[in-house]
């Protein structure tokens, strides 16, 4: 008799465990195949303009933060299948490519190139470091440590000469969009990949510039002067899949949907774009230079210049709030490290 109760709740346990797996299969199949498929559905919201889910609160928030939310398999940069990509082709910049396809065939067909290196995307775990422009990199002798991470992501002009010793010397993607560019060659890192972020459809026409080494027209609606030169070869230059600056607005950080166009206080910082960018592509995520103390006014705004804390006005674009409260649910649910503890 005791065999037979043995033997039966084997089973049970037997066949409970096999519907349990086929269930997670189907949900990894499902996760997996998403990405392109042209009916799948983009993103889901309610009247406020709000992501809807189970994994996130009244407000868009993740109630709680786990690395496999982030396995989702989007490309960090356009290929030549943008058009297919269901995700982001109803979307204008920034939060997609809708109107762009000429821009982008074009300066795809130059650049030809879509990934990482070969010795990067061979690698069976890759260590990601993002590096803020924060005041609180200053003096913490963390150079030697970004240095060892595969990929270090540095954004907009942030300079590495003369700031090695804080900050490291090694830079593997620089992403920016035109507004905050280098401005003079000689400042760009021989080895590292431009990356562009489109927040608006000028960005797109100003790469292109670059791309075809035509000259930038200063009456393209920037917002201030640009870079007319970046010292790099068409290989050398990426752009970055703008499903990450989708993601990270309406989806982690919660910003208010807009009808899917640019407006007040709903636009992710590119810092907080990066991380989203770094979730997907890499198997740890660290951080550098990120966070604001307001309640220190005379601290340095970035590690690079004496600019005070208290210059920071109110963003009309960003949510700083927000943002941090997101940055802060990762680093507390031990998603990303914060290595100058700003966050």
């Amino acid at each position: 008799m005791g065999l037979l109760v043995f033997v039966r709740n084997l089973l049970l346990a037997l066949c409970l465990f096999l519907v349990l797996g086929f269930l997670y299969y189907s949900a990894w199949k499902l996760h997996f195949f998403q990405w392109e498929d042209s009916n799948s559905v983009v993103l889901s919201f309610d009247s406020a303009g709000q992501t809807l889910g189970s994994e996130y609160d009244r407000l868009g928030f993740l109630l709680k933060l786990d690395s496999k939310l982030f396995s989702k398999p989007a490309p960090m940069f356009l290929d030549d299948s943008f058009r297919k990509w269901a995700r982001i082709r109803e979307f204008v910049p920034p939060f997609g490519i809708k109107g762009q396809d000429n821009l982008i065939k074009a300066i795809l067909s130059v650049t030809k190139q879509y990934r990482l290196t070969p010795a990067l995307d061979s690698l069976s775990c890759r260590r990601c470091i993002i590096v803020g422009n924060g005041g609180v990199l200053a003096n913490k002798s963390l150079g030697s440590r970004i240095d060892d991470y595969d990929i270090v992501v540095r954004l907009n002009s942030a300079p590495v000469k003369g700031f090695e010793k804080d900050v490291g010397s090694k830079t593997t993607l620089r992403i920016t969009y035109p507004e905050g560019a280098m401005q003079r060659p000689e400042q760009y890192e021989r080895d590292s990949l431009f990356v562009l972020a489109g927040f608006k459809w000028q960005d797109f026409k100003w790469l292109k510039y670059i791309v075809y080494k035509e000259r930038v027209s200063a009456s393209d609606g920037f917002w201030k002067s640009v870079a007319t030169r970046v010292p790099k070869e068409p290989p050398e230059i990426r752009i970055l899949n703008p499903y990450f600056i989708q993601e990270a607005a309406f989806t982690l950080i919660g910003l208010p949907f807009n009808n899917g166009l640019m407006g007040r206080g709903n636009i992710p910082t590119l810092g907080s774009v990066a991380v989203t960018m770094a979730l997907h592509g890499c198997d740890e995520v660290a951080v550098a230079g990120f966070g604001y103390d307001m309640s220190a006014p005379n601290a340095p705004l970035h590690y690079y210049e004496t600019v005070r804390m208290a210059a920071i006005r109110e963003s009309w674009t960003h949510n700083i709030q927000r943002e941090k409260e997101f940055l802060r649910k990762l680093v507390k649910a031990r998603v990303i490290t914060d290595l100058t503890s700003g966050i």
